[in-house]
C-alpha cells in the first residue's frame, strides 16, 4: 500500500499546472514547450497557442527516437535524447526560442534533462 494518496499528489500536479498555464502563453515567436511525463514514457510538443496547433511534437515512441536509443538506458538519458530530437526539431521549422511549460511537474530528474538536451542542441528558453 503506497504512503501517499495518488489521488491527491494528481490533484496537486493540476493546480501547479494551473498555475503555470496562467503565466505562460505560447506565439508564432515564442512557442510553449509542453512535457508530460508518464511512468515509462516522456513526451514532448512544441505548441502556438494563438493558433491553437501544435508545430513540433516527439516521444520516446517516436521512430527517430527508437533508431538512436541505445539496448538498456535509465529514463533519464532518454529524455535527454527526446530533447535534444525536439531541438533539432524546431531548429529545422526556425524555432529557436520557446517558454518552457513543465506542465506541474517538478524541474527535476527527467523533466530538467529533457530541458538540458533542447539546449545542448540550441534552443533558447
Amino acid at each position: 500500500m503506497p504512503k501517499h494518496n495518488v489521488k491527491k499528489s494528481k490533484l496537486l500536479r493540476i493546480k501547479r499546472k494551473i498555475s503555470i498555464r496562467k503565466k505562460l502563453f505560447g506565439t508564432s515567436e515564442i512557442p510553449r514547450l509542453s512535457v508530460y511525463r508518464s511512468l515509462k514514457h516522456i513526451y514532448a510538443q512544441v505548441i502556438n497557442d494563438t493558433d491553437g496547433k501544435t508545430l513540433v511534437s516527439t516521444s520516446t515512441l517516436q521512430p527517430e527516437f527508437i533508431s538512436k536509443k541505445e539496448k538498456k538506458i535509465k529514463k533519464t538519458k532518454e529524455a535527454f535524447l527526446v530533447g535534444e530530437i525536439l531541438a533539432k526539431k524546431c531548429l529545422k521549422k526556425k524555432i529557436d526560442k520557446i517558454c518552457f511549460d513543465r506542465n506541474g511537474f517538478k524541474y527535476h530528474g527527467r523533466i530538467k534533462a529533457l530541458a538540458d538536451g533542447a539546449r545542448k542542441v540550441g534552443l533558447k528558453f
